[in-house]
């Protein structure tokens, strides 16, 4: 099974080193080598909408699964404790479905942030549409 060490760093650096999660909090962004082994960068975004990243005794875990179907390798797995977790190959339709899953959960979390602000913060967004400066 592979592991990955985690290194926290402010800037993603230009080359990625094997066996390495890099992750910057300061602007939300973790990354790392495919694991598969192909060399191809893993570029993910962090944050309420997109992955998390958690950290236990320096070993970092993502969620939800890295799934690189834009990639030649099409390789899916999840980084649990530093570990490289492999997962089922998914089809093309499961593909589209996922992400028609986590576009619906953003446009959710979005909408109940908007209901959240309150009714003036909504008003203001109107007012703010009706002059074109939205």
């Amino acid at each position: 099974m592979k592991t990955l060490v985690l290194k926290r760093v402010e800037f993603m650096p230009r080359d990625l080193s094997p066996g390495v999660l890099y992750v910057s909090e300061e602007y939300g962004v973790a990354g790392h080598l495919c694991a598969c082994g192909c060399g191809n960068k893993v570029i993910v975004p962090l944050g309420p909408t997109e992955w998390t990243f958690h950290e236990k005794a320096g070993r970092p875990t993502l969620r939800p699964s890295i799934g690189n179907w834009q990639l030649p390798c099409r390789s899916h797995y999840v980084i649990t404790n530093g570990r490289i977790e492999w997962a089922g190959a998914w089809s093309e339709d499961a593909v589209i479905a996922g992400r028609r899953a986590e576009e619906a959960r953003r446009v959710a979390y979005y909408a109940k942030l908007d209901r959240d602000r309150g009714f003036w913060h909504r008003l203001w967004k109107r007012i703010l549409k009706i002059i074109g400066r939205n």
